[in-house]
């Protein structure tokens, strides 16, 4: 039978369902680091939220661990690389909060309309300052949400029927599901100018990180509401403090921070500040739905070899394994790569599939490539979400084959459409190693590096001069130098692997060498 250790307080049905099921569950929270690395080796699955920490060193005295199961959607706490590295899969519970924490923003917005906890404290103490509390409608507000996807449409959903205006900015959201929806997709300029009332809704990734800067702030218009239910790192805390004391915005209110348990902030105090402690999936029925999840999740795992929300695996038989696995490593590389050469909102994607490749089971592979395409802008996305949130975001997805190939074995190509128009990319393993072979209709033969840089540039005499001395005078060390180019004298790009990333002053220097076009740098 089994063993599965619960490691955080769930609702009592998870250990209902393990006992069901047939699996053997222990219930033993609180742990510290050492009593759970004495006893996490006679265990084949793990269950947590956020407390317990399965870190490298729980994951290496886990001897018999196959899986770990996060009852939420967040999985900071998991190391995802070692787990992987250690074959064990990590699960989460994407969906099973979503109600619960647009609820709560719905709640933050009217606390702050109203100035509910200051008015409830000022009350209490024997005060009755009933002119000191003047209040907004929402009624006819507009407002702004950036991240328009699951959480966020539900939100939208509630705004509409408090027969409030609703914008979203979401690179995501295809204009066909916008009208779905109700809302009007602007981008995030036109959104800080236009709302009167701001929600966050999205994952914090590098391009995501203080979307609300100091600058934006001052983009927004005056007196504006906003209201953080999402990640911490989305919006400046200082810059917003200062916008609150100054009156440029009006009022926020945060359920999570940058640093948390928030023992202190920069924003407390403010006299037009309201702060939860991370409550967003703090309700009685949403621990229950993740609860009821998560073993549902563990068990079939175990059981069955059934994966569901995986972030570390797709789902593939054991029969298929070794056929597609291959294939699968390649299309989520190649996802990923395409993925962070997108800057415009994503309408379309399309995997073709050539030669004996075209003969497997793809659905991974697609499944893998979405998820790659998808991760830059939605960290805590997987195989198994991926396919769902494109669709959501009404994100065509087209799947070709073919099955004669020209010039290699197999080959993966794919191909986004963006309003700005189509880019494709593709790759092919070869020994065994995946491979880029075309980037933006340019071949070339590259392999993926941890860090890459990516220079697009006129080919004339003297460039790969000029880029190499640049990368000496950082102490940047090029592992790989690979080129591609449309004819002499003509569009020229260079995929670089680097043992260190360059930073941000280094890459301006780049970009502004003679004949450059564009410069950035990819992780993988």
């Amino acid at each position: 039978m089994p063993r599965v250790l619960i490691a955080d307080k769930l609702s009592p049905a998870a250990l209902e369902i393990f006992t069901r099921r047939g699996v053997e569950a222990d219930v033993k929270t609180g742990l510290s680091k050492d009593e759970l690395l004495q006893i996490i080796g006679d265990y084949d699955g793990l269950a947590v939220r956020s407390a317990t920490k399965a870190d490298k060193d729980v994951l290496a005295a886990a001897r018999n661990m196959k899986v770990i199961g996060r009852a939420g959607i967040g999985v900071d706490n998991v190391d995802i690389p070692a787990a992987t590295a250690k074959g064990v899969v990590v699960m989460n519970t994407p969906f099973g909060n979503s109600i619960t924490t647009a609820e709560h923003a719905i709640a933050l917005m009217f606390a702050l309309a109203r100035q509910l906890p200051a008015a409830d404290a000022s009350t209490q103490a024997g005060k009755w300052e009933k002119n000191r509390f003047m209040g907004v409608e929402l009624f006819a507000k507009t407002l702004g949400l950036i991240g328009c996807g699951n959480i966020g449409s539900l939100v939208a959903e509630r705004a509409l029927g408090l027969k409030m205006k609703v914008i979203a900015f979401d690179p995501f959201l295809s204009p066909e599901r916008a009208v779905e929806l109700g809302v009007e997709k602007v981008e995030l300029d036109e959104l800080l100018e236009r709302a009167e009332v701001i929600t966050l809704h999205t994952p914090l990734t590098d391009k995501t990180r203080n979307i609300l800067s100091a600058e934006a702030l001052a983009r927004t218009r005056k007196g504006v509401l906003i209201i953080n239910c999402a990640r911490g790192g989305l919006v400046d805390e200082a810059a917003l403090r200062a916008a609150l004391d100054s009156g440029q915005v009006g009022g926020a209110a945060f359920d999570v921070f940058v640093t948390e348990p928030a023992k202190e902030n920069v924003l407390f105090g403010a006299e037009n500040f309201i702060a939860t402690p991370h409550l967003g999936a703090s309700t009685l029925e949403a621990q229950e739905n993740v609860a009821l999840q998560v073993a549902e999740q563990i068990s079939d795992y175990l059981l069955t070899g059934a994966v569901s929300n995986a972030l570390n695996s797709p789902s593939i038989t054991a029969d298929e394994a070794p056929k597609v696995r291959p294939y699968v490593v390649l299309a989520e590389k190649l996802g990923l790569l395409a993925g962070q050469m997108m800057d415009e909102g994503l309408t379309a994607i399309e995997v073709a599939y050539v030669g004996d490749v075209a003969r497997l089971n793809v659905k991974p592979m697609t499944a893998a490539a979405l998820a790659g395409v998808l991760r830059p802008m939605l960290a805590e996305i997987n195989m198994v979400s991926a396919p769902a949130v494109a669709r959501e975001r009404g994100v065509t997805v087209q799947e070709s084959r073919q099955e004669s190939s020209p010039v290699y074995d197999s080959l993966i190509r794919i191909t986004l459409t963006t309003p700005a128009g189509e880019k494709s990319f593709a790759g092919a393993v070869m020994g065994g190693v995946p491979r880029i072979v075309e980037f933006a209709g340019m071949e070339l033969d590259a392999a993926f590096a941890p860090a890459m840089l990516y220079v697009n540039n006129l080919d004339k005499p003297g460039f790969i001069g000029a880029l190499g001395m640049k990368l000496a005078e950082a102490g940047i060390n090029i592992a790989t130098f690979n080129l591609g180019r449309v004819a002499a004298g003509d569009d020229a790009i260079a995929l670089i692997g680097v043992d260190q990333a360059p930073h941000t002053a280094l890459l301006e220097d780049i970009r502004a060498l003679p004949h450059v076009k564009e410069a950035r740098v990819l992780g993988f």
